[in-house]
């Protein structure tokens, strides 16, 4: 479970706009943006929202709605996501603790492999 820990104004997290902020079409755009980035076309997926019926490969609007709600219900959370200190620390040093560049991950890290080390 993600906790959320807020102990100074200067340790809030910036959380991106809300659901209601953005509209289907400004998500659209972000998915789009971001897929592409990453080398996936969604054009390759049949058009509207049925199956294809050889493959059943999703229609790209079934896709798009569901990347929607993951970005609404998701990203946000992510975003606020503090990593916990423990009890009793100093308000001060919290923020320095809380300065984790990476998730921690078993070793040897596939990731490090990626990164040349």
């Amino acid at each position: 479970m993600l906790k959320r820990v807020h102990e100074s104004a200067d340790d809030s997290p910036q959380t991106p706009p809300g659901a209601g902020d953005l509209t289907d079409g400004m998500i659209d755009d972000m998915i789009h943006a971001r897929l592409k980035s990453i080398g996936i076309d969604l054009g390759q997926l049949p058009e509207g929202s049925r199956p294809d019926q050889d493959t059943g490969a999703p229609g790209q609007d079934t896709v798009l709605a569901e990347l929607r709600v993951f970005v609404r219900q998701t990203v946000g959370v992510l975003a606020a996501y503090r990593i916990p200190v423990p009890d009793g620390t100093d308000p001060a040093d919290a923020h320095a603790l809380r300065q984790q560049t990476a998730a921690p991950q078993l070793y040897p890290s596939r990731a490090a492999g990626r990164a040349g080390r």
